[in-house]
């Protein structure tokens, strides 16, 4: 009997599923590494370059947009294909993107290797709709996936830790091509651990590619994403931004109504309005406001000099590492615990609890943000939620999902979260904005309203999220064998 068949007993399934979430904790390795190694060396990336510090926001927007709009075809098509084939063409796009960067001449070449390796981002979802489908048959489905997914994101929050190290010990002593050659080195090793490790098992999604509807969801994130970073370059009161956004919310009109007469529609927009799946979706889309949006404002708070601004932490770069190092930390005790806490409390109260406290730990920041300490205090509340929520959601999702359409359901929990965050991205840059550009620092101090708008803002997300989740049936989280909670 082969070792690859779906119908073998539990016990070979768990045990087989041991060495699956081992290949798979490489990738997210590498997804870490990737997650975290720019980011202590982007100013020297611009001065490699020869390019203006501020140019530097245009890597981060190129690479929201390629990760927003592959996401729903790469999705449907691991159903179709199968999730190792999808997750085999993701490392290979991202590979050449990080090889790219390695040797990029210009600003545009590096523009497109950064693009290019917004593929990373359905990396997540496509081993837990991997781990979904191996534990199918085995009784315990969706508890063997949420600890799977556990695992697999606190190896990604401790590698995030490990690339931006890494990098910023690596930066000063040695050539910048060597120091970007490494991530795509780590890459490139991720594409040999899926290719050999994982099997390889064809996708039982029906129907082919809807490109009519990939077109017009394209059209739709395409438009409202350039109007967003047209926002973020020049500030609220530019004509274009808003009719580029206006344009991309009509046009999700005729796509949802195309995209529900569709029998087998590219984002299976019935199976969104199902009652077990859009809270965890919105979820995603709320969660992202603060888990992308917040990190740049959290940055620039924490440099901020409290004798000239009237308030900050006054760090340096190093320190701010550090706070930075503190946070992952906390996502990863997140994610490592939400086997522990789901079995206390249950699924879906255990997601609700995630997100009250990424709620109350940007709360926190409202009235206390004069310290260190109390800043350390206020992002570990906030980190051990977050980390939860990013573990939980894909795996509430696949819960959720028929079976050909686990890979969709887990892939847009991060195409809604990375939606979400590019929302947020540009009203908290306007909400900062105190010259009209966050750019330069040296040109003027956001002020300390703008911080506690960024602050109020996710926590109230972060609550209406708690809200929609309750909303969920409860047998939409729970496992058979989970005791049933109290109340």
């Amino acid at each position: 009997m082969s070792v690859h068949r779906l119908d073998r007993r539990p016990a070979e399934a768990t045990h087989s599923l041991v060495a699956i979430v081992g290949f798979l904790v490489c990738v997210e390795i590498a997804s870490g590494i990737l997650q975290g190694y720019y980011t202590p060396i982007w100013k020297d990336v611009a001065g490699h370059l020869d390019m203006r510090d501020a140019d530097v926001n245009w890597f981060e927007a190129a690479q929201l947009i390629v990760s927003a709009l592959v996401v729903p075809f790469l999705a449907r098509l691991g159903d179709l294909v199968g999730h190792k084939k999808v997750l085999l063409l993701s490392s290979a796009v991202t590979a050449l993107g990080s090889w790219i960067l390695a040797f990029a001449p210009s600003f545009t070449t590096f523009l497109v290797g950064f693009a290019l390796q917004g593929a990373y981002v359905v990396w997540l979802p496509m081993e837990v709709a991997i781990i979904h489908r191996r534990t199918a048959g085995t009784g315990r489905q969706a508890v063997l996936t949420r600890r799977a997914a556990a695992i697999l994101v606190g190896a990604l929050e401790l590698s995030v830790i490990i690339g931006a190290l890494t990098s910023g010990a690596l930066v000063g002593s040695t050539s910048m091509g060597l120091v970007l050659m490494l991530p795509a080195v780590a890459v490139t090793a991720c594409f040999f651990v899926v290719l050999v490790g994982i099997e390889d098992v064809q996708g039982v999604g029906r129907g082919g590619i809807d490109y009519r509807g990939l077109g017009l969801v394209t059209l739709a994130l395409g438009l409202v994403m350039a109007g967003l970073i047209a926002v973020r370059l020049d500030g609220p009161g530019s004509l274009l931004a808003w009719v580029l956004v206006a344009a991309g919310l009509a046009t999700m009109v005729p796509f949802v109504r195309f995209e529900a007469a569709h029998p087998d529609p590219i984002v299976d927009v019935r199976l969104f309005a199902q009652p077990r799946q859009w809270p965890v979706q919105l979820t995603a889309f709320l969660f992202g406001m603060s888990v992308l949006g917040a990190q740049i404002p959290l940055s620039t708070f924490a440099r901020t000099d409290p004798d000239v601004a009237g308030y900050g932490l006054g760090a340096d770069a190093g320190f701010v590492s550090t706070l930075i190092g503190v946070y992952v930390i906390t996502l990863a005790i997140g994610a490592f615990t939400l086997p522990l806490t789901s079995r206390w409390f249950g699924a879906r109260n255990a997601l609700v609890l995630s997100a009250v406290l990424v709620a109350a730990g940007y709360a926190l920041w409202l009235p206390f943000h004069d310290s260190t300490g109390q800043a350390l205090l206020n992002m570990a509340v906030a980190g051990v939620g977050s980390g939860a929520l990013v573990a939980a959601l894909p795996a509430a999702a696949a819960a959720a999902a028929p079976a050909d359409r686990t890979g969709f359901a887990t892939g847009m929990t991060n195409a809604t979260k990375t939606v979400g965050g590019a929302i947020a991205s540009s009203v908290f840059a306007i909400a900062l904005a105190s010259t009209g550009s966050l750019d330069d620092p040296t040109e003027g101090h956001a002020p300390l309203q703008g911080y506690l708008t960024v602050w109020t803002v996710c926590a109230v997300a972060a609550l209406l999220a708690a809200v929609a989740l309750l909303v969920m049936p409860r047998d939409a989280a729970e496992d058979p064998e989970a005791p049933t909670p109290a109340g």
